[in-house]
């Protein structure tokens, strides 16, 4: 890509685009702890039946090569196992409860592989008039086994994946489609990130969003995604939010954020 600028006719239809668009989506981060304990098949099971357009899952792999679904690199939060899961075959992680501070209700559930969470959303999507997709937040993965499971489930091409930006250089290295978000901490970085890696979308943290900042980077034809997370879990800032053009509102309180944004 030589030149981050695009000509105006363009520039302007890209804006008109986006200024076009419905109020923000929403991604459900880690499912909704609010509802079953995080990165669960339980939790994933219960956020589709609400109004998302993503489901964030946390991706690492075992001893063994497999490819899980857990968003600490210890097992000590969540399970009733310690230590890194990288020092655990997927065998010794599924005798593990993943249910670790949700009572008896939960202690069955087990922390589930990448194949178990694509089959469910594939299932879905199979079934229901609303698509959903995956928001991958790629923590511990190597690009080749990542792109090869999500293509055999039929996931890959909608997917949208954040990291590092030298680990989605890479992945586009593997998957040059890919629908890579890096992060954005202010507007000095986008002509190099964009440059280097094009993105589909970029990760902007809350406390840096201004409309002169979405502007900016929808005139460059990619979305913007930002988490609403803690402190900033309130009506006022998800409306602020929508307001601004922030195009994915990601959080763990899916139906507060719905309902702020439709009024």
């Amino acid at each position: 890509m030589k030149s981050v600028r695009l000509p105006f006719l363009l520039l302007g239809w890209a804006v008109f685009q986006f200024q076009a668009a419905a109020q923000p989506v929403l991604s459900a981060h880690r499912g909704s702890s609010l509802v079953a304990p995080e990165n669960t098949l339980a939790t994933f099971r219960a956020v589709l039946t609400m109004p998302i357009r993503y489901i964030e899952i946390d991706v690492r792999t075992t001893k063994d090569g497999q490819l899980v679904i857990l968003h600490d690199g210890k097992l000590d939060r969540t399970t009733n196992g310690s230590g890194p899961v990288e020092n655990q075959t997927l065998a010794e992680v599924k005798q593990l409860s993943a249910g670790k501070g949700f009572g008896e209700k939960f202690k069955d559930e087990r922390i589930p592989t990448l194949k178990e969470v694509g089959q469910l959303l594939r299932n879905w999507n199979q079934t229901s008039a609303r698509k959903v997709s995956l928001y991958v937040d790629c923590k511990a993965v190597q690009p080749q086994p990542l792109v090869d499971e999500l293509a055999e489930l039929g996931l890959l091409a909608d997917a949208v994946f954040y990291g590092s930006d030298g680990f989605l250089l890479s992945l586009k290295q593997v998957f040059p489609r890919a629908k890579v978000m890096p992060s954005l901490r202010s507007a000095d970085e986008l002509p190099a990130k964009i440059q280097q890696l094009q993105p589909y979308a970029f990760d902007v943290r809350w406390t840096s969003l201004t409309a002169e900042l979405v502007g900016q980077i929808h005139a460059h034809g990619i979305r913007v995604f930002s988490d609403a997370l803690g402190f900033f879990e309130t009506p006022e800032h998800y409306r602020k939010a929508a307001q601004m053009g922030v195009d994915v509102i990601q959080t763990d309180y899916v139906e507060r954020v719905s309902q702020a944004v439709r009024n």
